[in-house]
């Protein structure tokens, strides 16, 4: 396949180059990394102190309490909610500050004078307001730290902070009347000062009286006050305009497609670039490109880069400054051993081994051989069951066809969810993709019974012109077991034909310590931690993929995780589960429609498709 398509920078590509100089410059001349975090706890901990002072009465008497009578009684009570809206906002925005966000840093340079005088308002001692005034002060001299832009955002974002501050609002309402028990008319059980929180929160009067006047009024106004900043975050979040969601565009898939014909051979995992729910970025040549997806503040890449090794730097440089630019924490998923030495080498990171990938070369396979003898005896006993598969290019499928496979997969899924990220495609059948090789297996429906044949699936993408890397495997839970076994010993002896030397299988997280940890003489160590991988299999299935692989008796090629600090990994260990869906935060299963795969109809997008 050929894709007639100039890869020139366009001319974008140099006013962009000189912005993301400019602000690798800025970052440079910014010598307090540390400061950031700092202040974001400062943040935090004057927030948990207003919050503090206007839940619990004592914390709000100090020694000019007694002149407080000189100002009216509203006055101190509005003082009291507006103290806790601004404790409650300086804790929401706390991690942005510590991420370097520019319009956190905006709005927490407003809400500490105002923090402060409320708290001179209300008859504190100097103390709070004067370390408000302190920080403010550093921010102000310091602001160049804050120069992170906003990060991807979704709808989803507002019912999250519906919840979780409905949630935080009640307890903290809870935790306002059952302070003042001594001025309650009665005794009001739980449940009645649980529905006399939740009538505050919207702004009524609940059905716990107080012996005083004041008193009501300011347990209403701080009741009042969570519901107000709980309706004005929400309303906020849900009306902004969203930012783009990752999305490889029109013309960016070409330029990538263009890099896989030329350098694809380098990395099996180089089409997975083509994922249409990641971004791209490319280097100042435009010869090089690094696919990637913003999950929970996490920048994160997947493979080597794609495209002429030498301008991998190039690529990655502009991949850290746009990473530097909104404060996104830069990770690579399953680079080679040479992609993460360029990482390492060139941004400064770190690697960690993740696992290894299984590699099967189709000119040595044989299932001959005490080593194969399992896997043969169990293909025969599937094939006599009256099982059998075809091997194609999806190419040679019609549109019905591919629809079919498409719905079967989809059905066989067990969730709503289609999961992967740094080793899926997404899709099936579409027009661009027709170099991928599909391998299917048929069983006749028994006499009587009615259904369609089609039984199990593997769906493989192009890794250069003499190599196939498995993408999808997925097969009728009613099926035979051994099917899948099935699948790959007909995808091994049939792709030699099609030209096809090398073949990618599953990758197997962590596949040198099962392997090392089960062998003799292996130390305690290094059985306990193999102990904990055989445990954690139970739900992520480490030991199943590992010993499936082992079978075919494959070539072992590791494959790294790459990152910046060690205290980031469970950040990236959570972003890269929401990425791969293994974690998901969206709506519950019965919330949601069960997805199917529209296939888009042949020229939907002329630019990806084969050149004459």
């Amino acid at each position: 396949m050929s894709v007639p398509v100039s890869v020139e920078p366009s001319p974008e590509q140099p006013q962009r180059r000189r912005g993301l100089q400019t602000l690798r410059t800025q970052a440079a001349a910014v010598p307090r990394a540390w400061l950031p975090g700092a202040v974001g706890y400062a943040c935090l901990l004057i927030g948990l102190v207003d919050i503090a002072s206007a839940v619990f009465p004592k914390l709000r008497h100090t020694k000019v309490h007694t002149f407080a009578g000189q100002l009216p009684g509203g006055t101190t009570t509005l003082a009291a909610a507006g103290t806790l809206m601004i404790g409650l906002l300086l804790v929401l925005l706390a991690h942005a500050l510590r991420r370097r966000k520019r319009r956190a840093w905006r709005v927490v340079c407003v809400l500490l004078p105002v923090g402060a005088a409320l708290h001179l308002l209300r008859w504190h001692q100097l103390g709070p307001a004067v370390i408000s005034m302190v920080l403010f002060v550093v921010m102000l001299v310091h602001r160049r730290e804050f120069y992170a832009k906003a990060d991807p955002r979704t709808r989803w974002r507002a019912v999250v902070n519906l919840v979780v501050l409905g949630a935080v609002g009640v307890l903290i309402g809870l935790l306002i009347v059952s302070t003042r028990t001594k001025y309650e008319l009665g005794d009001p059980g739980l449940d009645q000062r649980l529905e006399h929180v939740l009538y505050g929160l919207f702004g009524f009067e609940g059905p716990v009286h107080y012996n005083s006047d004041r008193m009501a009024d300011l347990v209403g106004y701080l009741l009042g006050a969570m519901g107000l900043i709980t309706a004005f975050t929400t309303t906020y979040l849900a009306l902004r305009p969203e930012k783009p969601k990752p999305e490889l565009t029109a013309e960016d898939e070409v330029r990538v497609r263009a890099l896989l014909e030329r350098h694809g051979e380098r990395d099996s995992l180089g089409y997975f670039a083509l994922r249409r729910d990641k971004s791209v970025l490319f280097s100042p040549t435009g010869k090089a490109a690094i696919s990637y997806r913003v999950v929970s503040g996490v920048m994160l890449a997947s493979g080597d880069p794609v495209g002429d090794v030498e301008a991998w730097p190039g690529a990655i440089k502009v991949f850290m400054a746009e990473a530097r630019e909104h404060a996104w924490v830069p990770a690579v998923m399953g680079c080679s051993e040479v992609g993460g030495e360029v990482w390492t080498r060139e941004a400064g990171l770190d690697a960690l081994e993740l696992g290894d990938e299984a590699i099967v070369d189709t000119a040595s396979f044989s299932l001959a051989g005490r080593a194969m003898r399992n896997v043969r005896q169990m293909v025969k006993r599937i094939e006599r069951n009256g099982y059998s598969c075809q091997v194609r290019r999806v190419s040679e499928l019609g549109w019905e066809e591919r629809q079919r496979i498409a719905d079967a997969a989809a059905r066989w899924r067990g969730t709503d969810t289609e999961r992967g990220f740094s080793m899926a495609l997404g899709r099936f059948g579409e027009p661009g993709d027709d170099a991928c090789v599909v391998v299917t297996a048929h069983k006749a429906p028994e006499e009587g019974e009615s259904g369609d044949d089609l039984k199990a699936v593997l769906h493989f993408v192009p890794w250069g012109e003499d190599g196939i890397s498995l993408e999808l495997m997925r097969r009728d839970r009613a099926a035979d077991p051994g099917l899948n076994e099935l699948l790959i010993v007909a995808a091994l002896q049939a792709v030699p034909a099609m030209g096809v030397r090398r073949v990618s299988l599953n990758f197997a997280m962590f596949r040198s310590a099962l392997a090392r940890g089960e062998r003799i003489g292996a130390g305690p160590v290094l059985r306990a931690w193999r102990g904990l991988l055989v445990f954690l299999s139970r739900w992520f299935q480490i030991e199943s993929l590992y010993k499936f692989n082992a079978k075919f008796q494959p070539e072992w090629e590791p494959r790294f995780l790459v990152f910046p600090n060690t205290r980031d990994l469970p950040r990236i260990g959570f972003a890269a589960m929401q990425a791969e869906a293994f974690i998901t935060l969206g709506m519950p299963r019965f919330g949601r429609k069960p997805r199917r795969q529209e296939l888009q109809p042949a020229g939907a997008r002329p630019e990806v498709t084969e050149a004459a």
